[in-house]
């Protein structure tokens, strides 16, 4: 490779050594100094031209957006901001940018603005720092589980059952939209179809997950998973990426003990790996919330949230604890929630989870011991309490800024007790056949727990916007690129 990347140029002490950078122009200021990026770094290397000795057909043609080659001397910057550019010798484009026409011009655009053109977003430094944070988010996930003898297990993305029981998937079929094959009374029919039966996009891996942990003990997966919830928040996508790990022989206290530390092993490394990034994007934040009024900023900057999951022992409680807290708590009592705690056996909104949190206990917090009625079939039921609640053995990680990380819980091993809470809830055990076999053949005690990957994304990089944490979202209405 001729060139040198940038990054390894902007870290660079061989002053006077002949270099040759490739990248695309951020700016050309005075005819004379070009910032060039290459996506190697956040940061651009500058390059002065010798403008009187440059032919003016090449200055025209350097414009925002242009790819270029420069070769030239490294040498010591005589301005501000940088450490090093480049001394240009030669300059030549590489491929043209028609500045009328391209939509990144040197200026601030709105979010809103750069995720109508997502296939270019992420050449601004915005979108390179929060990629390279989700990559390195990426990369410490499979490291941190490969470093702990976990398997690396792939569930099918078309599936034909709905693992959480939420119903909302999107269909997968081959079948004529206009006029698809019929059964006898009219419905549509899928025995025709491709599969042979009915089929969907994935909700979860955790499932399929199950029936390897019980053969491999420790599992994980990673993979894209699909929600068809006609939902058009901040917090929502169609299409996002899961960590699930299952472990045979875990009791919910294992469960708990392995999500704080994967979590906090995951940001820690993210900070290691991506400081620059970090940093940016901590300024970044804290320029967008000057024009917040001062009730609705972070109490913390970017860099001391990502401290306070690293350095605070994760406050563990039952949710019957929680909501005692949340009855007495003034913003409850003076009606300022929007959803108010009524009592027990309430679904927990975003609002109570950060109040937890951020107020109460001024540390992230893992709640245990939900009641039976809000949470998935699968989960491990307790005896019922003194007063005849039935509780399961869920937990949930709650973060500050974001509500809930992790959901997971101590599965439910007991064939009879699945079957009965199955039929209580509508879950045709015929189709389950696969999933209750792991119960019949050999059942243990085991766990498991789902990080929505977007949403750990979202509270590393401080982004306000699930959108702006994935290359090119899927939501209502959208599927472009």
């Amino acid at each position: 490779m001729e060139h040198t990347r940038i990054k390894e140029l902007l870290q660079s002490e061989d002053f006077g050594k002949e270099v040759i950078v490739k990248g695309w122009v951020r700016t050309f200021r005075n005819n004379q100094f070009i910032a060039i990026n290459d996506g190697s770094s956040i940061n651009n290397i500058q390059a002065v031209v010798d403008f009187e000795n440059t032919p003016d057909a090449i200055l025209k043609r350097i414009t925002t957006g242009a790819a270029v080659r420069v070769k030239g001397n490294l040498i010591e910057s005589q301005g501000k901001g940088q450490r090093v550019e480049v001394k240009a010798t030669e300059v030549s484009i590489i491929g043209d940018s028609d500045p009328e026409k391209y939509p990144l011009q040197p200026k601030k655009h709105s979010l809103e603005f750069l995720r109508e053109i997502a296939h270019l977003r992420v050449r601004t430094g915005t979108f390179n720092a929060i990629f390279k944070v989700r990559n390195a988010l990426s990369f410490a996930i499979h490291k941190f589980f490969q470093e702990r003898d976990f398997l690396y297990f792939h569930s099918p993305i078309i599936t034909g059952s709905d693992a959480e029981g939420a119903g909302e998937m999107f269909r997968v079929t081959t079948l004529d939209p206009i006029s698809p094959p019929l059964t006898e009374d009219g419905k549509v029919d899928f025995k025709e179809d491709f599969f042979g039966k009915a089929t969907n996009l994935t909700v979860s891996g955790q499932l399929e997950g199950e029936l390897a942990a019980l053969a491999f003990s420790n599992i994980y997966t990673f993979g894209p998973t699909f929600r068809a919830e006609n939902s058009n928040t901040t917090r929502h996508l169609a299409e996002f990426w899961m960590i699930e790990p299952e472990m045979a022989f875990y009791e919910l206290e294992d469960n708990m003990d392995l999500a704080e530390d994967l979590l906090k092993y995951v940001i820690k490394y993210a900070l290691e790996q991506c400081p620059e990034e970090i940093e940016f994007l901590k300024n970044r934040l804290l320029e967008e919330e000057k024009s917040k009024p001062q009730a609705e900023r972070s109490e913390l900057n970017l860099v001391e949230k990502l401290n306070f999951v690293l350095e605070n022992n994760f406050e563990r409680l039952t949710y019957t604890e929680a909501i005692d807290i949340l009855l007495r708590s003034k913003p409850n009592q003076k009606k300022q929630f929007k959803y108010l705690i009524e009592g027990w056996g309430a679904d927990l909104q975003s609002e109570h989870e950060r109040y937890l949190v951020e107020k109460h206990f001024k540390k992230p917090v893992i709640l245990t011991d939900y009641p039976r009625e809000i949470k998935s079939f699968y989960m491990k039921q307790n005896q019922p309490d003194a007063e005849g609640r039935h509780t399961v053995r869920a937990m949930d990680i709650l973060f500050p800024g974001i509500g809930e990380m992790v959901g997971g819980s101590q599965r439910e091993e007991d064939l009879q007790k699945l079957l009965t809470r199955m039929a209580e809830v509508g879950i045709e055990a015929s189709e389950m056949e696969w999933f209750l076999d792991t119960r019949r053949f050999g059942t243990v005690p085991h766990s498991g727990f789902g990080v929505g990957f977007e949403r750990l994304v979202l509270f590393t990089t401080g982004m306000t916007n699930i959108r702006d944490v994935i290359p090119f979202p899927r939501t209502p209405n959208n599927a472009e690129f």
